[in-house]
């Protein structure tokens, strides 16, 4: 150019608004029942020769007997280890030749067990699924193992300050008789004791076909489906009643500070936070874009004041756990031991703040955008697909949930955010708990006046003065 100077952009200072969401449907799915009970969900997703298969058991940690806290999680491991006709290896061995990906696990609410296999393995591989399911031998030596491991995990997990944060946050803030107070996986004293015979007994009860469903998405019709799930799971019997979500009863109802001696912990683990709510709760929309804008997204209030006006931690964020029961409620950080009891004023104080005052037009845009926007990736794959329709069969979920979510979140108004959370958080119940070197923060945490202090040792036993 001739010595002229190139036009320079011009930066609007405006955000531009966001686009029209792409419409979506969730994959078509039919639901059936076999002659034993047994619910059959079937999603034909043809993009792919992949078939994921998930059979979901009511027999989660929630429906543990009394004292036997960790034989839920230990069963469905088993279940891997081994059955009448094959050893755990040769089990191993022969879903390595079809090529598929076998898991077998247990939560709060329900245990699954399955695979994901290209479509011309499907019935070689569900039948190994049923054969897991119908004849598990729970071997003894593998059962011996199996609670070594748990054990083992638990001892690294008291040495490290974040999962004791979890552990000891969720027994200060329910009552000892909830099993929600007591680790999701068992704790030392009860997994110690367990044995094959409790898994054989908790096998017996809860495996049963009525109260299971079995959920099959990927490349294969709903004919196809019903008559695998006839082939491989039709001779199963048995019915299991569904156990009452635990007790939701809090540990307090005053607000207190928890310290747990972690000596030479160069930084603090925070947990703040109650009991919350149960999944199905009618607030279930208008709370989770409340807790978007609070602390459920990287650019929330809670995340932008610690991390980015304050420079105290990395990230920080809160969230519902949601179960069938009433799950906590918990906002979480780790923070450097010189700014712990700044950093859980700033916390507490944004709580205040979204209950006093309506949120920004564009903070609650920013929210449902986010949430509505990431809902169709979720579902990409047929490992996603089987387990969110695994989760519409745990909490009996509106059939058109999945195609109704994006209208439910774009519906939340700026008044239901405030109203949700005026309801369900609540300031006067909150537990501050701190993972911590006492000798440097437990004077600032006494200085803070929110409640008692409380101190414990890493095994939380109660060491207050």
């Amino acid at each position: 150019m001739s010595g002229a100077e190139a036009p320079r952009a011009v930066l609007s200072p405006v955000r531009p608004p966001p686009a029209p969401p792409v419409p979506y449907r969730f994959p078509r799915f039919e639901i059936s029942s076999l002659e034993n009970g047994l619910r059959v969900i079937v999603a034909p997703v043809h993009k792919l020769p992949v078939v994921t298969a998930l059979l979901l058991v009511d027999a989660g940690a929630s429906t543990e007997p009394a004292g036997r806290d960790g034989v839920a999680n230990l069963t469905a491991r088993g279940l891997l280890e081994g059955t009448m006709r094959r050893s755990g290896n040769e089990l191993t061995e022969h879903f390595e030749r079809l090529g598929a990906g076998v898991f077998a696990g247990a939560d709060w609410d329900s245990a699954d067990v399955g695979v994901t296999v290209l479509t011309t393995h499907l019935e070689a591989a569900l039948s190994l699924v049923g054969e897991l399911v119908l004849e598990p031998s729970f071997p003894e030596r593998d059962v011996a193992r199996l609670r070594a491991e748990r054990l083992a995990d638990l001892l690294q997990m008291r040495t490290e300050p974040r999962g004791l944060a979890d552990e000891m946050f969720a027994r200060f803030v329910y009552d000892p008789v909830s099993r929600y107070a007591r680790p999701e996986d068992g704790g030392p004293d009860t997994v110690t004791t367990l044995t094959r015979d409790d898994m054989v007994r908790f096998y017996r009860n809860r495996y049963r076909p009525h109260g299971s469903t079995l959920v099959l998405a990927g490349d294969l019709s709903v004919d196809e489906g019903l008559t695998l799930a006839r082939r491989t799971l039709g001779r199963w019997d048995g019915r299991a009643d569904r156990c009452a979500p635990p007790s939701d009863a809090p540990a307090r109802t005053t607000r207190a500070v928890h310290l747990v001696y972690k000596e030479d912990a160069p930084q603090s683990e925070l947990r703040i936070g109650h009991i919350g709510l149960p999944r199905t709760h009618p607030d279930y929309f208008p709370t989770l874009v409340m807790n978007a804008v609070l602390g459920g997204l990287f650019s929330s209030r809670i995340n932008l004041n610690l991390r980015e006006a304050h420079a105290y931690t990395y990230a920080a964020f809160s969230g519902f756990a949601w179960r069938r029961g009433a799950g906590p409620f918990v906002a979480s950080t780790a923070v450097e031991n010189d700014v712990t009891a700044q950093a859980a004023r700033e916390v507490l104080a944004e709580i205040d703040r979204i209950r006093a005052a309506p949120v920004s037009a564009d903070e609650l845009s920013l929210a449902t955008s986010y949430l509505g926007g990431v809902f169709p990736i979720k579902y990409e794959t047929t490992d996603a697909i089987a387990r969110a329709l695994a989760a519409l069969a745990a909490y009996d979920l509106p059939l058109d949930y999945f195609d109704t979510y994006r209208d439910a979140i774009r519906a939340v108004s700026v008044a239901d955010v405030q109203r949700a959370a005026e309801r369900h958080l609540h300031p006067e119940a909150l537990q501050v708990v701190v993972v911590g070197d006492a000798s440097e923060v437990k004077a600032t945490l006494e200085a803070m006046e929110f409640g008692p202090l409380l101190e414990y040792g890493a095994d939380g036993a109660d060491i207050t003065d």
